[in-house]
């Protein structure tokens, strides 16, 4: 599953976008320096029902921002992304 994808299951599941998400993360201190991962996954666990690989892909971004290896760009790989950069306001608002 490429980054992007698990990033549109997590909207999928919860009705946030990513970014929506990292806002909350943000309102509650979750991307201070310092915070645990397993902070953020037990958030997004107890909040939006979120299992760890998925919440791990938030963390992912919320630590590095929504830039990703080029790597698997372009790659034929299950890990494929389309971009370096990932998406974060929703499915129905990326630009094609």
């Amino acid at each position: 599953m490429s980054f992007q994808a698990h990033l549109d299951a997590i909207e999928e599941k919860t009705g946030l976008t990513p970014r929506q998400l990292l806002d909350q993360a943000h309102a509650r201190g979750l991307d201070a320096p310092g915070t645990k991962a397993g902070e953020v996954v037990a958030w997004l666990a107890e909040e939006h029902g979120l299992g760890r690989g998925h919440a791990m892909a938030l963390v992912h971004v919320l630590r590095n921002g929504p830039g990703i290896s080029s790597r698997h760009v372009g790659s034929t790989g299950s890990h494929r992304d389309e971009s370096d950069t990932l998406w974060l306001d929703g499915r129905a608002t990326r630009p094609t």
